[in-house]
C-alpha cells in the first residue's frame, strides 16, 4: 500500500492521508517517478467512471499522520488553475529552485542523482 495525501482547497486546511494499492497507485501517478497529480487531469486521462472506480476504494483506507510510514504521493483537487506550479514531470524533486530552500535544492539534486 502507498500513502496519498489529499490536498484541496478545504477552508480547513488539513490534508488527509489515504492508501492506496500498488495498482490504484499507478494509475493515478503513471509516469516513472511520479508524485503529484491533479485530480482533474487523472480524470481527464483514464475517464470519470476508471477514476470513480479507482478513488472510491481509496477513500475507504484513511491512515492517521502518526500511523503512515511516509507519503508516496500527492494528489490536489481544485488546482487546475494552479497547476502551472507543479513541476511537467509531475515529480516534487523537480519543483523550481526559486519555490524551495537550499537544503530542499541540495536534497532533490542528491535523489535526481541517486536516479541517474
Amino acid at each position: 500500500m502507498k500513502n496519498v495525501q489529499i490536498v484541496d482547497g478545504a477552508v480547513n486546511a488539513t490534508f488527509s492521508i489515504f492508501q492506496a494499492t500498488d495498482s490504484e497507485f499507478a494509475l493515478i501517478f503513471p509516469a516513472e517517478g511520479q508524485d503529484l497529480e491533479v485530480v482533474e487531469d487523472f480524470v481527464e486521462r483514464v475517464g470519470e467512471r476508471t477514476a470513480g472506480e479507482t478513488l472510491t476504494p481509496v477513500w475507504s483506507r484513511p491512515i492517521h499522520k502518526r500511523d503512515a510510514q511516509g507519503i508516496h504521493g500527492t494528489l490536489y483537487y481544485d488546482y487546475k488553475n494552479k497547476a502551472n506550479r507543479l513541476p511537467a514531470s509531475r515529480r516534487e524533486i523537480d519543483r523550481l529552485p526559486g519555490q524551495i530552500n537550499e537544503a530542499q535544492r541540495a536534497l532533490y539534486a542528491k535523489l535526481r542523482e541517486e536516479e541517474a
